[in-house]
């Protein structure tokens, strides 16, 4: 679509993309595939904490931009030590700050259980959490990890009842959060139950838990979600169906990844554009991290893309939405999950 419009600055992207399976000794090789063969000015959006991770060192050795990558660990905010690397979505870290902000304005003498994955990914979330409660009312009672080979994750959740736990935080991937969902119900046991963004997808989670299992449960948002009615008359909607309708016709206009996509893209559209004809690797990371108040129309209203020389994490603010058996509802104001000071 860019270049249909004449590009960025009259020049034209060319976009190359090869398939790492997910696997980081892949994501390595074609990286430096990218990076040596082809002449890449720069790494644009590769996904995954694992994958990135496998990477990093590389490219900051080469001094090879790794451009606002898929992930939300908070390691991609690190400008001192890693300035070729930054993020983009908000950091499992910040959610879990803004889990606990609700939690105090919710019920802040609660009795708080997490779930988590027992890696980077899942301790981000918790650590989190824990640091929004430092001090508060509110205390972690327990919490419980997980390894992404278990079969079940039904003996965590018998023991978060068993320790009176009334605010449930879930951390997981989908396949466990949808579990977790279930076993609740079959216990009877009905916390404040709070999931996170990476698990809070109607046809991954929700769906096979059962919808009526999920009523109630509340979760948060950066980017309008594209089953939600309330945005059909929206202009950045409809720029988004146009957009998909002319260049991705069989695209699945439910399933949020084909409105991060585009949000991404239009980011590094914006960083081009500051670029003017300096098209230098040094120059981009320069205006990566000079990025202020910009928005992409499938943001959510009030949330801004916001980057300095030592700020590598471009968006901080979540919204928060309760299930009502059916579809997300949003609710509620913006949260800023950034650290303070």
């Amino acid at each position: 679509m860019v270049n249909d419009q004449g590009g960025v600055n009259g020049r034209k992207i060319i976009f190359l993309s090869y398939d790492d399976a997910y696997s980081p000794p892949k994501t390595v090789e074609q990286t430096r595939k990218l990076v040596e063969q082809d002449g890449v000015l720069l790494m644009l959006n590769p996904l995954g904490t694992p994958t990135n991770t496998a990477i990093q060192h590389y490219l900051n050795q080469k001094k090879v931009p790794q451009l606002f990558a898929a992930t939300g660990a908070s390691k991609w905010d690190d400008p001192k030590h890693f300035p070729w690397t930054i993020g983009w979505q908000p950091s499992y870290l910040s959610e879990g700050r803004a889990y606990a902000a609700y939690i105090m304005a919710n019920k802040p003498d609660g009795t708080v259980g997490v779930l988590y994955q027992n890696d980077d990914f899942g301790k981000d979330y918790l650590h989190g959490v824990t640091e929004g409660l430092v001090g508060k009312s509110a205390k972690i009672v327990l919490a419980s990890s997980y390894e992404t080979t278990d079969p079940t994750i039904d003996s965590q959740i018998i023991g978060m009842k068993a320790a009176g736990v009334d605010v449930f935080v879930n951390t997981a991937i989908p396949k466990f959060a949808a579990q977790a969902i279930r076993k609740a119900v079959e216990l009877e046991w009905k916390p404040l139950h709070i999931l996170s963004g990476i698990g809070n997808s109607v046809a991954a989670t929700l769906k096979p838990a059962g919808l009526q299992n999920a009523k109630d449960i509340v979760s948060d948002f950066f980017l309008k979600d594209p089953t939600d009615p309330q945005w059909k008359d929206d202009p950045g909607y409809k720029d988004w169906v146009a957009f998909m309708d002319k260049y991705y016709p069989g695209g699945d206009k439910t399933d949020g990844l084909n409105v991060v996509g585009p949000a991404f893209a239009q980011t590094f559209v914006q960083v081009l554009k500051q670029c003017g004809d300096n098209l230098t690797r040094e120059n981009i990371m320069k205006e990566a991290a000079n990025l202020h108040g910009f928005r992409v129309p499938m943001l959510l209203p009030g949330i801004t893309i916001n980057t300095s020389p030592t700020d590598f994490a471009p968006i901080k603010q979540i919204q928060m939405a309760r299930f009502d058996g059916e579809r997300w509802q949003l609710f509620g104001p913006l949260i800023n999950g950034a650290v303070s000071g």
